[in-house]
């Protein structure tokens, strides 16, 4: 498609919307252009959506529990209300960890104040107090809990701050209170921000007088990955080869202890810049520690990227860096050599959460494949400020997409492949359109560094070139209902 077309294609789509609703779908939906400064001049972002249009999006305690603080494995995490949004979010990410689930590590275990009627009217601080007790008593080996607030609680003003730092002091371990009711903000994106508040508030500072912790001028922290199939851990391996020390991972894998400690490092390397950019921001502010994006999908981002954290070491990491990009090299060329005449030319469309839909784009485009569409369910303008470069003049941009949009488009562009998330996995494989599970990798994984590379071209080949997708028929293949 031209841009023309793909100009037209979204005046198309918009015209099913009444004045007002159009009039406010339209500042969401725009053209790849590479040559925009700012994004905020073609697409708007980080916007409530409107209702009655079926968005994708989570709320705030998916962004605060789900996403942040659920990962931290040595801590409980109580959801704080009703049993369902606890359930709903336990080990629904594939977060790795090593450890004894239930002994001292809890990351798939689902804590739970089970709010009922009861507690709505009379509120639940009493309850609150005495979980905590009880979860001491079952769990001595947890490092720390944190109760993350489901909407009742901001409801109903359950005053969780009181408790926390009452228990903090009887139980001698950190008792972190979370303000990340659903109901607040636009999406998870608030989420994110308010769990890396109570990081820096209860959390970060803990240990900055202590002197016995050995520094090395190579202390690294993985900031923003959180472990989905084993991110962190092929990313980690690729940051050691070239000689640096990781001493923390936020979140997936992570512990009370390595966040404690990350204010000594001497570079943070953000991964998920939406998720996790306030903090360290926070500690370039505080402690003076610079800050470093980094993107690991895909030979050709990882060699980038390799090259950059590189330079902000001495030349002994730089030599490291130029051996480890031409140790993977040959595995990389075999398979790209393997699965790029099958996926050569196929088309994608994304539509994912935090970074993927820029970051997966240097991957695709290692295996052939093009990019024909993106968005992000809760980006900011700066988020696509980082995006549109990445993108061709065609490309098609959707912001927080409706279901309706997202049909639409995949009828029109006949993408080859869909990224994006559960919610959406079914409807458009019952269309005939191959799809993979964007958020936690289809039950997958790793796909970061180069071992994970090998894992995401052959997913993306027995997705693509499954012989099932030839007993489907595409709506738009059907001949026409008889009269």
């Amino acid at each position: 498609m031209t841009r023309d077309d793909t100009k037209a294609l979204i005046d198309e789509v918009l015209e099913v919307y009444p004045a007002k609703a159009k009039k406010d779908r339209a500042k969401h939906l725009a053209v790849g252009d590479p040559d925009a400064e700012q994004s905020k001049k073609c697409v708007t972002a980080n916007r409530k959506s409107v209702p009655g249009m079926m968005t994708i999006r989570g709320c705030a305690y998916a962004g605060s529990k789900g996403v942040v603080w659920g990962p931290v494995k040595d801590m409980i995490h109580i959801s704080h209300g009703p049993v369902g949004c606890g359930q709903y979010s336990r080990a629904g990410r594939r977060n790795y960890y090593t450890g004894d689930t239930g002994v001292n590590v809890f990351g798939t275990m689902n804590f739970t104040s089970d709010f009922q009627e009861r507690d709505v009217v009379f509120g639940g601080d009493k309850k609150l107090d005495k979980i905590l007790d009880e979860i001491n008593t079952l769990f001595p080996l947890a490092k720390g809990i944190s109760v993350q607030s489901e909407c009742p609680i901001g409801l109903i003003g359950d005053d969780i701050e009181a408790v926390s730092k009452k228990k903090a002091k009887q139980l001698g371990k950190p008792v972190v209170p979370v303000r990340c009711e659903g109901f607040r903000g636009v999406s998870q994106s608030l989420g994110h921000h308010i769990a890396n508040d109570t990081l820096r508030d209860w959390v970060l500072s803990n240990r900055d007088g202590d002197t016995s912790f050995e520094t090395t001028p190579y202390d690294v922290a993985i900031i923003g990955d959180y472990n989905i199939g084993g991110d962190a851990w092929a990313s980690r391996i690729l940051l050691e080869e070239m000689g640096l020390r990781v001493v923390a991972q936020w979140s997936g894998d992570g512990t009370l202890s390595e966040m404690e400690l990350t204010s000594k490092v001497k570079l943070n390397l953000l991964h998920c810049y939406r998720s996790m950019n306030y903090i360290s921001r926070h500690m370039e502010e505080k402690y003076g520690i610079p800050w470093l994006e980094y993107n690991f999908f895909g030979p050709t981002k990882i060699a980038e990227s390799l090259r950059r954290i590189a330079e902000r070491f001495d030349d002994t990491i730089k030599e490291n860096a130029e051996r480890v990009i031409a140790r993977y090299q040959p595995m990389c060329d075999a398979v790209i050599a393997k699965y790029r005449p099958r996926l050569e030319g196929r088309r994608v469309m994304l539509y994912v959460g935090g970074l993927r839909p820029r970051h997966v784009i240097g991957a695709y485009e290692d295996l052939g494949m093009e990019v024909v569409g993106t968005g992000y369910e809760f980006a900011h303008n700066d988020d696509y400020d980082r995006t549109i470069s990445e993108l061709g003049s065609t490309t098609l941009i959707y912001d927080d997409v409706t279901g309706y949009e997202f049909e639409r488009f995949a009828e029109r562009l006949r993408p080859d492949l869909i990224g994006s998330g559960i919610k959406e996995k079914y409807i458009f494989q019952k269309m005939g359109i191959p799809f993979r599970q964007m958020h936690s990798w289809d039950y997958s994984g790793p796909y970061h560094g180069y071992d994970g590379f090998a894992i995401f071209a052959r997913d993306m080949d027995m997705t693509i070139n499954n012989p099932c997708w030839s007993k489907l028929t595409a709506p738009w293949q059907r001949p026409a209902a008889a009269a």
